[in-house]
């Protein structure tokens, strides 16, 4: 019988392109819009609200007006040039009052210090939230607050000096105690700092502002306003609430009972409360607590309360967080003879804080937004503040979709903005899946 030799092909077949049912327009159509009858009545649906907002909205906005002195010669304008029926935006009132929803009632010739502070917030950060920056910036991230506190409010530029000098006690503290542990040198360095806050601070800084009055006009709390308050309680919340949240978090699954019967009794009661109730507190009763005679600034009370309450939700992250750990994690940490705080730092909270960055940036965003309430306490929010006050005006009266529409743009911008950084941070963190 015949030997048959077996065919061997030695070209390669040159490259075919994709069958038209597996690739281009029509594939991705029928794969995420057609792929079921559900999905195909869904499509038409979302299809049919789409038209319907853009077919009722899009006159309003292409007869937008952005030059009038007032709603009522927007609406001259409108029924001149569309017809007496017609209907259309007046942004005239954004270009009018847009320092209003920005600034407040900041006195316009010093509107360059919130500016400042604003620009410098980005330098401040940066090194925060970005590992390609100078970590020698870290030191300006630190100085920041007293820096912007200073701006912001004016007067003589002793008491953030003092406020600073404190802290510097409180690391020296921190170093000398040291020898002792970690709790020995927490224990020193905040009685030091305190001892110098209470003691020698208040005499030094009135005699430094003798000598030296360096400072700038002061502002008071009721000119701010719009997003300059949105941003000042927000990010100073967003700053103080997060590793007062660890700490909570950290306590409450503390073995010593008094610690852990602390932080649940604080965070039980401040989550289960809403936080207009808080700041009614802030607000009314917190003065009750202080000596009499003690002016409290408003925007530092209220700027408490939402810290209190951010804490407690960012808490609850990270225990969860913390939970999800696997038990192998906390004993690897005592194989390696770490103490708690040392466990904590370098095995612990890391890959905890890694788990809980979704829910950490919700609190952030929903408490960022929630600074609107501080309306109910007599200060002027960007949403509702601001927007009765412009309307309180006969010239702007009855105006009323385009400033929700402004502010809320510029809610979405930052809101939008913590979102991106939130996932651009869980791609590089992700080292488990490289």
């Amino acid at each position: 019988m015949a030997e048959i030799a077996p065919f061997v092909r030695h070209e390669m077949l040159p490259a075919e392109p994709a069958p038209a049912s597996e690739a281009g327009v029509l594939h991705w159509l029928r794969a995420n819009l057609f792929s079921s009858p559900l999905n195909v009545v869904l499509t038409f649906a979302g299809v049919f609200i789409v038209y319907w907002l853009v077919s009722h909205s899009a006159p309003w906005l292409m007869h937008s007006v952005w030059a009038a002195d007032s709603l009522g010669e927007c609406r001259a304008i409108i029924a001149e040039r569309w017809g007496p029926d017609a209907t259309g935006a007046c942004w005239a009132v954004i270009r009018d009052r847009w320092h209003q929803y920005l600034f407040g009632f900041y006195p316009w010739e010093h509107i360059w210090r919130p500016i400042t502070v604003f620009a410098l917030l980005f330098v401040a950060i940066a090194p925060v939230l970005f590992s390609s920056v100078p970590r020698k910036l870290l030191w300006f991230t630190l100085a920041y607050p007293l820096l912007a506190l200073w701006l912001l409010w004016g007067g003589t530029i002793w008491p953030e000096v003092m406020i600073a000098a404190g802290f510097g006690i409180g690391a020296l503290g921190f170093m000398l105690g040291a020898r002792f542990g970690s709790l020995g040198a927490i224990s020193l360095g905040t009685l030091a700092a305190a001892l110098f806050w209470v003691v020698p601070a208040a005499p030094l800084e009135h005699a430094l502002a003798a000598m030296l009055p360096i400072g700038l006009p002061e502002v008071s709390s009721d000119q701010f306003g719009g997003f300059l308050l949105a941003v000042t309680v927000g990010v100073g919340a967003i700053a103080l609430s997060l590793p007062m949240g660890v700490l909570l978090a950290l306590g409450r699954r503390s073995d010593m009972f008094l610690i852990r019967a602390l932080c649940i009794g604080f965070i039980e009661f401040i989550r289960g409360v809403p936080l207009i109730t808080l700041l009614f507190v802030a607000s009314l009763l917190l003065n009750y607590f202080l000596p009499p005679g003690t002016n409290f600034d408003i925007i530092l009370r209220v700027e408490i309360l939402v810290t209190f309450f951010a804490a407690a939700y960012i808490a609850e992250v990270v225990r969860g967080a913390l939970s999800a750990l696997p038990r192998g994690q906390y004993e690897a940490a005592d194989a390696l003879g770490l103490d708690y705080w040392k466990a904590q730092r370098l095995i612990i909270l890391p890959q905890a804080l890694k788990i809980s960055i979704p829910g950490i940036v919700s609190t952030f965003i929903g408490m960022f937004k929630d600074t609107t309430l501080v309306v109910f306490v007599g200060l002027f929010d960007p949403l509702k503040g601001i927007s009765d006050f412009v309307r309180a005006d006969f010239a702007w009266k009855g105006i009323y979709w385009e400033p929700y529409i402004f502010v809320g743009c510029i809610f979405f911008l930052f809101n939008f903005s913590m979102s991106r950084y939130a996932m651009y941070l869980e791609q590089k963190l992700k080292r488990d899946h490289r």
